[in-house]
């Protein structure tokens, strides 16, 4: 009975094998050489690369716009009421566009608040319903619980501090973060996405009067449509700062294969074995 399970295993390999003539046993076989390849694998879904640069184009029409409105009036306030007139809770160093406006040059820029004004209003609506279009398809493909939210084992402080040391000393990311988040990115991403972006925009809807009018309570909890033009301003900052960290780690780790991974959505890596046979 040992016998013929030895001997049926046997012609079941021979089977699946290809056949080697008793001639080529003694021949040593050539070690075949694997010319290193490229294999591509997906990085980014086709949603998030499309709503990624429809944002980032909002992004750079609502930056443009919103200097030019803060040029027009280069003033903050806190409350309800501010203007010409009244003290301010601080003043940008620059000449405005209105000769109204007490700034102590002795000169106006170009007014440009018509067109500003109006693009600020339209890319704003477009990144309200990108976001949302984001945001649910995360929610549903669990793009944010699978790829941004931190692990439990990567929040200690063991973690954390070495990879803020890594970015504080402009290290080179390693070529498995090419393939997914790190716990910076991890921390910082869900921090603009579900806080930075959703204040922004409740900041600029509580200075548009159509809005406060219908919603009052939305403005009122900020201290008045001034302190939501202050607030709005900060939190415009914040999210330049970002941009600025955003696009100088993408150049560090590696700008092309960054650029290519949002675009075409996949990620390129040299695969590179040697197969030895004996």
């Amino acid at each position: 009975m040992d016998v013929y399970v030895r001997a049926t295993w046997y012609y079941s390999r021979v089977s699946d094998s290809a056949y080697i003539p008793s001639g080529a046993s003694a021949v040593p076989a050539a070690v075949p050489t694997v010319v290193p390849n490229k294999t591509a694998a997906p990085r980014h879904s086709a949603l998030v690369r499309v709503t990624h640069w429809i944002t980032t184009l909002c992004f750079f029409a609502l930056l443009v716009s919103g200097v030019e409105i803060v040029i027009s009036h280069p003033r903050f306030y806190w409350g309800e009421t501010g203007n010409d007139l009244t003290p301010t809770l601080f003043k940008l160093p620059i000449p405005a566009s209105r000769n109204l406006v007490p700034t102590g040059y002795k000169y106006v820029l170009p007014d440009q608040n018509g067109w500003s004004r109006y693009l600020h209003f339209q890319a704003a609506w477009v990144v309200v319903f990108t976001g949302l279009l984001y945001l649910i398809s995360g929610l549903f493909t669990r793009h944010f619980r699978k790829n941004l939210l931190p692990r439990g084992a990567d929040l200690s402080w063991r973690e954390l501090s070495s990879a803020i040391a890594k970015h504080l000393r402009f290290e080179r990311p390693s070529d498995a973060e090419a393939w997914s988040y790190n716990l910076l990115q991890r921390l910082s991403y869900p921090f603009v996405i579900f806080v930075l972006f959703p204040l922004v925009i409740w900041t600029g809807l509580a200075m548009s009067p159509a809005f406060v009018s219908a919603l009052p309570a939305t403005v009122n909890v900020l201290g008045g449509q001034q302190s939501a033009r202050t607030l709005h301003f900060f939190v415009s900052l914040a999210l330049v700062l970002f941009l600025l960290v955003h696009v100088g780690m993408v150049c560090l780790a590696g700008f092309k294969s960054r650029m290519r991974a949002m675009i075409t959505g996949r990620a390129a890596t040299p695969a590179a074995t040697t197969l030895e046979r004996t």
